[in-house]
């Protein structure tokens, strides 16, 4: 025989022996405990709400992410390592929440449709870093839900966590809220928001001044935070289709920005309050405030102290000019 062709066999191995049967493969875990592919295609999807009789709700925004660059790229987008804490708003079929369980090191995932909650049991069950909540993520349009917050702060502890993220395909009603009440909270400073939203919302959100979507929103964001835009995302990227495009955002909170800003609360109440009569000129909406009306020789002077044109709108102004104002009539 050919010394090249004879098998090198540990030391101590009798080659004359019967060989060691294999040991058998693991058991498959039972339904009940087998956790979510974390590639979830459209096929899947299809598959899995069938299979439960279940119809996505349009004024639910139950669309849900199939492409899976796009669901990357989210993950990627938010930088997640075992010292993050994520909240994520529309835990849908578990698709992003089994990703963002994987990297990160625990999520907190809210979900308000009872059925897609039972859904993803079986599915996310198993995961030890993971707690789906059944619940709205607000108690109202002005303020989270505070289970959702002491829940959240509860796994975060439980997990060591050092750091809090939004990371979320946000149902589009939501949207809005939810980041802005997050911002405004002081409880805890969340380090980052990557969020799939509608484009009209990721366009108010970067707005510059004096363009048509600048907007309170666009004012209270960026008075405390810096945005970008990610990437735009086709309706082609969801099952089932919405009717508009959406829009991947990246909203880091800025320390700095929000020392100047002060108190948040009182910064979004006084861009509420201005914008509600945003198609009037400054001098007409300040005299006409929503909690009372002043007298307009005494706004005209505090607007010409300020360097203020008053018969400027609201969206003429950048952030800092809406600073000043807030401080003299907020």
């Amino acid at each position: 025989m050919d010394p090249r062709e004879i098998p090198i066999l540990p030391e101590g191995v009798d080659p004359t022996a019967p060989p060691v049967p294999a040991a058998p493969p693991p058991a498959p875990l039972p339904p009940s405990q087998k956790l979510p592919s974390p590639r979830q295609t459209l096929n899947y999807i299809r598959g899995l709400l069938e299979n439960h009789g279940l119809e996505p709700k349009t004024k639910l925004g139950q669309n849900f992410l199939i492409d899976l660059n796009m669901l990357d790229l989210v993950v990627r987008s938010a930088e997640l390592t075992r010292e993050d804490s994520v909240l994520e708003v529309g835990t849908g079929t578990g698709t992003l929440t089994a990703n963002l369980a994987a990297s990160a090191g625990a999520v907190f995932t809210v979900e308000i449709d009872r059925n897609f909650h039972t859904l993803v049991q079986p599915l996310l069950g198993g995961r030890a870093n993971v707690v789906t909540f059944l619940g709205d993520a607000l108690a109202r349009k002005n303020e989270l839900n505070p289970d959702v917050l002491s829940g959240w702060a509860a796994l975060t502890a439980r997990c060591g966590c050092t750091r809090r993220k939004l990371v979320a395909n946000l149902p589009y009603a939501v949207a809005t809220p939810v980041i802005s009440n997050l911002l405004i909270q002081s409880e805890f400073p969340i380090d980052r928001m990557v969020a799939m939203v509608q484009w009209e919302i990721g366009e108010r959100l970067r707005a510059e001044v004096g363009t048509k979507d600048y907007s309170a929103l666009s004012v209270l964001v960026q008075g405390v935070a810096d945005v970008e835009t990610v990437r735009k995302v086709s309706p082609a990227n969801f099952h089932p289709r919405p009717k508009v495009d959406s829009a991947i955002v990246c909203i880091r909170p800025n320390p700095a920005k929000r020392a100047r800003v002060g108190d948040v609360r009182k910064f979004r109440e006084f861009l509420r309050d201005l914008y509600t009569l945003r198609r009037k000129n400054l001098r007409a909406a300040l005299a006409g405030w929503p909690r009372g009306k002043s007298d307009k020789a005494e706004v005209d002077a505090k607007l010409k102290a300020l360097g203020i044109d008053g018969n400027l709108r609201a969206e003429a102004l950048d952030v800092d000019q809406h600073l000043a104002l807030c401080r003299v009539f907020g």
